[in-house]
């Protein structure tokens, strides 16, 4: 009996087998393929780029013994399992956020490996997991462990620009029967805030021009995820001989936000403001920014003449100092959820010639939607009314929260593969950013940051992952991988235990 018993002892589960089998033979793989897949700068405005990175795709699946399918919008990696199996999808995105590259210490459309990590767009979100992925799925499928699942990785084109890319597949094609989305925090996220995209456009005034300057133009941030790391303003003389050493000396003493630094250009009768702060992802990553477009509108506040440039920078100095949304006059933080997440992220001019400010809100579920868009109209024309400028307001506030039970069977699952993966207590987490979990069916993310790394560096300048994270990311997913795919199917995979008979 003790013999028997010490024999079981030493079998290896399915996921330890997977870990096992990554080690001795696809390790070696995880620092070419980064450099590969890292140097498509796959923006989503790059579609020659994105088509490129499909062709490599297409190309590597087969090299690791898989088979792909190009849908277009999403590439499919099939790792077949027996015939008419259940699918278990790996989901993750090959879309990038813009970068300022003059704001990088290293190329970002590049692999950089240096202080035990790899850098560039991409490394942390979402091209580290995508290769994490194909490796865990290669070692899965040399492992010999007998598999009841097909394993499907889906690689998105679109995530970081609304999603749209899942919303065309799923019209067309068989969402995974249960999906793990690679494109956030370990160990088990099982709460996602709304996420809104709010705009605010300013017309220009019809009173004439006051005072010694007016704005020329106006700019700042590249994407409304993205907190803002460089804003522009250019002002002119109006008329007369220009003292802009006089003028400009209450904004050179003017005290900046933390992080932030300001200078100014030019000659004769044109002058350019430049302040810089730091990019971060706009939800996970929000107390790491240091958001430039703030900092002017603090160096700004009152010296400009009313115009609709003006009246956008004053509303973001009354309203966007505060990233919980205090400033919007919302609700204090929710004891679970946290804030409403607010990051003043773009301002620019119109076609039209307005002025359009952008602003990115990440909501619990107390308040979202049309409530948290009525909300912040009135604040916005509040405001407005106050100032007589004129804005209109609009935006997408569509994107509802995602909301999991902590106790749902694929949950608990993970959470296990979690703590045999990586030796830690796992419990479930809640996250201000978003993924594909929120238009799919029976999908969690799972992974692939930890928090214990700091604060999360995707959409940020300098973007990098450490190269241990990524090992030991490939470990917790081989055990989740290894479990799922080898098991029989999860009847009811998010359905919470007190619903269950």
């Amino acid at each position: 009996m003790i013999a028997q018993l010490f024999a079981l002892a030493l079998v290896a589960t399915p996921g330890e087998t997977v870990w096992s089998e990554v080690q001795s033979r696809w390790r070696p793989r995880l620092e070419p393929l980064l450099t590969e897949v890292l140097a498509f700068p796959t923006v989503w405005t790059d579609q020659e780029a994105l088509a490129a990175q499909r062709r490599w795709l297409a190309r590597i699946g087969p090299e690791l013994g898989f088979v792909v399918r190009d849908r277009e919008t999403i590439t499919e990696i099939d790792l077949p399992g027996p015939e008419g199996a259940p699918v278990l999808g790996l989901v993750v995105h090959g879309d990038l956020q813009p970068v300022t590259a003059s704001e990088w210490t290293v190329p970002p459309f590049a692999a950089t490996y240096k202080d035990g990590a790899v850098w560039g767009r991409g490394a942390a979100d979402d091209k580290g997991p995508l290769v994490e992925a194909l490796l865990v799925m290669a070692a899965l499928r040399t492992s010999g462990v007998a598999r009841t699942h097909t394993v499907r990785l889906l690689v998105g084109t679109d995530e970081e620009h609304g999603a749209e890319d899942m919303e065309t597949y799923k019209k067309q094609h068989a969402l995974p029967d249960l999906s793990l989305v690679l494109d956030s925090d370990f160990p088990v996220v099982v709460g996602e805030k709304a996420w809104a995209e709010w705009v605010i456009l300013a017309q220009e005034r019809t009173t004439p021009a006051t005072g010694p300057v007016e704005v020329v133009d106006l700019s700042a941030g590249q994407a409304v995820s993205i907190v803002p790391d460089v804003a522009t303003l250019t002002l002119r003389w109006r008329s007369g001989t220009p003292d802009w050493e006089r003028w400009l000396r209450p904004v050179r003493g003017a005290k900046l936000p933390a992080g932030t630094t300001l200078e100014v250009r030019g000659t004769g009768g044109e002058r350019t403001v430049v302040v810089r702060g730091r990019a971060a992802h706009a939800g996970v990553g929000l107390s790491r920014g240091r958001n430039a477009l703030v900092a002017l509108a603090v160096a700004m506040h009152g010296r400009l003449p009313p115009c609709a440039a003006s009246d956008l920078l004053e509303y973001v100095h009354a309203a966007g100092r505060d990233t919980a949304g205090r400033g919007l006059g919302l609700p204090p933080p929710d004891p679970l959820w946290g804030p409403v997440d607010t990051n003043f992220g773009v301002l620019s001019r119109e076609g039209n010639g307005w002025f359009g400010l952008r602003v990115n809100l990440r909501s619990p579920p107390s308040l979202w939607g049309d409530a948290l868009r009525a909300r912040v109209n009135a604040h916005a024309q509040a405001f407005a009314a106050r100032r007589g400028a004129r804005f209109t307001t609009g935006g997408r506030f569509g994107y509802e929260p995602f909301v999991v039970p902590t106790d749902a069977p694929l949950v608990q699952r993970l959470l296990a593969a979690y703590t045999r993966g990586t030796g830690r207590p796992g419990k479930p987490v809640v996250s201000a950013g978003g993924t594909y979990a929120q238009r799919m069916t029976n999908a969690v993310p799972f992974g692939m940051w930890f928090r214990e790394d700091g604060v999360y560096p995707g959409h940020a300048s300098d973007e990098r992952m450490p190269i241990r994270s990524l090992e030991l990311g490939m470990r917790a997913l081989a055990e989740a991988v290894g479990d799922l795919a080898t098991s029989p199917p999860i009847t009811h995979p998010l359905e919470a235990a007190t619903a269950r008979p």
